[in-house]
């Protein structure tokens, strides 16, 4: 790895790190154009740039999210017992995802519909939207179909799943606090079980390069994983004392741009 691909990946996972503590996001939304573009210009064909970008970016919320989830916990905001019933659908959705359903879906589609989550997120992040609170939470096996979709949807997208369990979790009348906490703790599980899903989809294919095994990039997740962890606590607390729906209102015009630029790749390969 050359010195200048090695510091462009630090300074990545340092803003990206610094953005999911500041605006709590996923940090799929800037990872994976940033690592399509890289992988491009390492000369892997688009299709399968787009799947080893989400794939690489979903591995490294493993980190992010077990930083995210200390800092709620600490201050006694995680649902607990509504998170253990969405848990198991969480990861059997994420197992399922990463290991058949990915390998299957070409490369433009994906691309297609990661756009299609960015500009959801930008929409959010823009108007502060969130969905009126209406009813109390489904039985438990409810919960368990309700986490099969957002493990399945997420392990797709390489998200952490908070663009739709806030608005379920707000939709069930939890309080807006608890919620976020909440899709905070169901983050590691859904990154575990869809990193696994992606090694095991993808490991009798060979390397498309130097350092690849199957669909994760690994040279880029050794230098992404400690940046991101390092900076989103950082972030956290400097959300309490920038304005926070100012730059949510700027990210969302970056956000646009980068659903641009998928939606590009989408259509060129």
């Amino acid at each position: 790895m050359s010195i200048e691909l090695l510091l462009g990946l630090a300074l990545l996972g340092t803003l990206t790190g610094f953005l999911a503590g500041l605006l709590g996001i996923g940090g799929g939304m800037v990872l994976v154009p940033a690592l399509s573009a890289l992988l491009q210009w390492q000369g892997v064909a688009t299709p399968l740039t787009v799947k080893m970008a989400i794939a690489t970016a979903m591995a490294c919320i493993t980190g992010t999210s077990l930083s995210s989830l200390r800092a709620h916990h600490r201050r006694g905001a995680v649902r607990w017992p509504v998170v253990a019933s969405l848990a198991p659908g969480v990861l059997l959705g994420g197992l399922l995802s990463g290991a058949a359903l990915f390998g299957l879906l070409r490369g433009q589609w994906l691309a297609a519909l990661f756009s299609g989550f960015v500009l959801l997120s930008a929409w959010q992040m823009w108007s502060g939207a969130q969905a009126p609170a209406e009813r109390s939470l489904p039985p438990r096996a409810g919960l368990l179909g309700v986490g099969l979709v957002i493990g399945l949807l997420s392990g797709l997208v390489g998200a952490g799943g908070g663009f739709l369990t806030v608005p379920f979790l707000s939709w069930c009348a939890v309080p807006i606090h608890q919620a976020v906490a909440s899709s905070a703790a169901l983050g590691f599980p859904i990154a575990l079980a869809s990193t696994l899903g992606y090694v095991w989809g993808g490991w009798s294919l060979e390397p498309a390069v130097s350092g690849a095994v199957g669909y994760l990039y690994l040279p880029a997740l050794a230098v992404l994983l400690p940046c991101t962890m390092l900076t989103a606590p950082l972030g956290a607390r400097a959300a309490h004392a920038l304005p926070v729906k100012k730059l949510k209102r700027g990210f969302a015009l970056l956000l646009l741009v980068l659903a641009a630029d998928m939606a590009r790749r989408s259509l060129s390969g």
